[in-house]
C-alpha cells in the first residue's frame, strides 16, 4: 500500500500542551477543554414504551447502534421516533453533522451523524458552537483519545462518561485549514486501511469455506485420489445411495449404521466439588471454538466452583456440545476430564475411531441434519434420543485413521495461514490506530499531502 503517512515530517516547531495524552503539539496550535467548540446535548428515554412513540422520522440512537457502526458517518438507527415520544422524554433533536459518542460502557464508539437525530441516555451529542472544531477533525480526536475517555468514566453497576467530564477533556485545535487536511488526509488513508483489512477478511472467509468443504468431502466420500494412493486406499471407489437425503452418496465399500450401534453416549454424572472430579479438567461450551475441535483455555473444576453435576470423559473421547448445534462445538479429550450437562462424551464401540467420529460431526452434512433436529424444540439442541437415532457413514477402521490424519495435517496448513492473515489485519488496525493518533496531535505534518 502507497501510505503518504511515511513522507509526512513533524512540524517544525512544539510546544507542551500540558495534556499528557496529546505530549507535545504544533507551536501554533491551541488546546482547549471540549465544551469550548461543543454543545454537549444529552440524550433521554420515554417514559412509555407505547408504540404511539416509535416508527417516527427522528434517528434514535443507542451505543448498539454505534457498536454496529464501522465507517464515519452513521447511516441509521433501529428505531424511529416522534416528535411527541421526543417531547415524552426530554431529549433534544440535533442537526446533521453532530458527532454522536457513547457514554455509557462501552464508552468511545463515534460517528458523525448524516441527518437530523437524537439518542438515548448511553449517548451525548456535540454540536458544534461555530467553526472552531470540525466535526470530522472531533470524530478524529475521540478516535485518538477513547482510552482517555474510558479511563474517565464512573461508576459501580457500569461505567459512565458524565457531560461535565467529556466536556473537561481537552483536544487540540489547529486552524480550520489544517483540521481540513488532516480529516482529508486521515479519510484517504482509513479509507485505504479498510480496503486492505475488507480483502483480507475475505481471503480468511474463504479459507474458513475451504476447510469446510475439505472436511465434508473426506468424511462423506473419502480421501482425495493422491492422498489415498499414498495411503494405499481405493481411488475414486464407486458411490452407492446412503438412502438418506442429506448424506447423499458414500463410497460403496463403507457401510451406514445407526449410531446408537456405533458410538457410546456417556451416562450418570458426578459432584464436581468431591475429590477426585474437583481437580479435574472440565470442559464446557465456553472453551471450545467453534466450528475447529479447538480447546480454548483449561480449567478445573475447582476454577470454575462448578456445583451441578458432571459427566466424565476418558482421553480421547468426542466431547460434544448438545447445545446450539449450528456453532459445531466438540473436542478431543486432552485427559481424562469432566465435561458439562450440556455436553456429550462419545466413544466408538469398537467399529468407529474417535478422530474420524469428531470431523464427521464437523462436516457441513451433520450439521446441517443436526440443526434440523435441534429446530423442532424450543431450545435449540440434540437430545440423547435423536442422536441415537442418527445414520452415520462407517470406513472400514483403517481408512476412517488416514481420514483423521489427513484432515488433521490440511487444517492445521489453513489454520496456519488464517492465522497469518489475522496477525496482518491486526497490524494493520495497529497502523491505524497510530496513524490517527500521530496525526490529530500534530505528530507528523500531513499539509500539502495530495490524494
Amino acid at each position: 500500500m502507497k501510505e503518504a503517512a511515511l513522507k509526512a515530517k513533524p512540524y517544525p516547531k512544539y510546544k507542551p500542551s500540558g495534556v499528557e495524552w496529546l505530549g507535545d503539539v504544533p507551536k501554533h496550535w491551541e488546546v482547549a477543554p471540549l465544551k469550548r467548540s461543543f454543545r454537549i446535548i444529552n440524550g433521554g428515554t420515554p417514559t412509555s414504551t407505547e408504540s404511539l412513540f416509535w416508527d417516527g422520522e427522528i434517528e434514535w440512537y443507542t451505543p448498539e447502534d454505534l457498536g454496529r457502526n464501522n465507517t464515519k458517518h452513521i447511516m441509521g438507527s433501529r428505531r424511529k421516533l416522534t416528535i411527541q415520544g421526543l417531547s415524552n422524554c426530554g431529549a433534544s433533536i440535533t442537526p446533521p453533522g453532530s458527532v454522536l459518542i457513547s457514554t455509557r460502557a462501552p464508552i468511545g464508539h463515534v460517528a458523525v451523524t448524516t441527518g437530523t437525530a437524537s439518542c438515548n441516555q448511553g449517548c451525548r451529542f456535540l454540536v458544534s458552537r461555530g467553526n472552531r472544531v470540525l466535526a470530522d477533525f472531533a470524530y478524529y480526536t475521540v478516535l485518538a483519545s477513547k482510552e482517555v475517555l474510558q479511563s474517565a468514566g464512573k461508576g459501580t453497576t457500569f461505567l459512565e462518561l458524565s457531560a461535565g467530564a467529556l466536556g473537561a477533556q481537552c483536544i487540540p485545535q489547529p486552524s480550520a485549514p489544517e483540521q481540513h487536511a488532516i480529516a482529508d488526509f486521515l479519510d484517504r488513508e482509513t479509507a485505504r486501511i479498510d480496503a486492505l483489512v475488507a480483502k483480507k477478511r475475505e481471503l480468511i472467509e474463504r479459507l474458513k469455506e475451504k476447510r469446510s468443504a475439505l472436511i465434508s468431502r473426506t468424511v462423506t466420500r473419502g480421501l482425495p485420489p493422491e492422498a489415498a494412493a499414498k495411503a494405499g486406499l481405493p481411488v475414486n471407489p464407486r458411490l452407492k445411495p446412503s438412502g438418506f437425503e442429506w448424506l447423499g452418496d458414500v463410497p460403496e465399500h463403507w457401510e451406514v449404521r445407526k449410531f446408537s450401534r456405533e458410538v457410546a453416549i456417556a451416562e450418570g454424572q458426578v459432584d464436581p466439588e468431591k475429590e477426585p472430579y474437583s481437580a479435574m479438567l472440565l470442559i464446557g461450551p465456553e472453551h471450545v471454538e467453534s466450528g475447529t475441535g479447538r480447546l480454548l483455555h483449561k480449567q478445573t473444576a475447582a476454577d470454575q466452583a462448578a456445583e451441578s453435576g458432571k459427566y466424565i470423559a476418558r482421553k480421547g473421547d468426542v466431547i460434544y456440545s448438545k447445545i446450539r448445534p449450528a456453532l459445531r462445538k466438540l473436542v478431543i479429550a486432552p485427559e481424562d476430564c469432566l465435561c458439562s450437562a450440556d455436553m456429550y462424551p462419545l466413544r466408538g464401540r469398537g467399529r468407529v475411531d474417535n478422530r474420524f467420529l469428531g470431523w464427521f460431526f464437523l462436516s457441513d452434512e451433520f450439521s446441517g441434519w443436526s440443526v434440523l433436529e435441534s429446530d423442532r424444540v424450543a431450545m435449540p439442541k440434540i437430545n440423547r434420543d435423536t442422536l441415537n437415532e442418527l445414520r452415520m457413514p462407517i470406513p472400514p477402521l483403517s481408512e476412517q485413521a488416514a481420514i483423521a490424519v489427513f484432515l488433521d495435517m490440511e487444517t492445521v496448513r489453513i489454520d496456519v495461514l488464517v492465522a497469518r492473515v489475522n496477525g496482518m489485519i491486526e497490524r494493520l488496525q495497529e497502523h491505524r490506530t497510530a496513524l490517527i493518533t500521530a496525526a490529530v496531535t500534530g505528530k507528523i505534518d500531513v499539509r500539502g499531502h495530495a490524494t
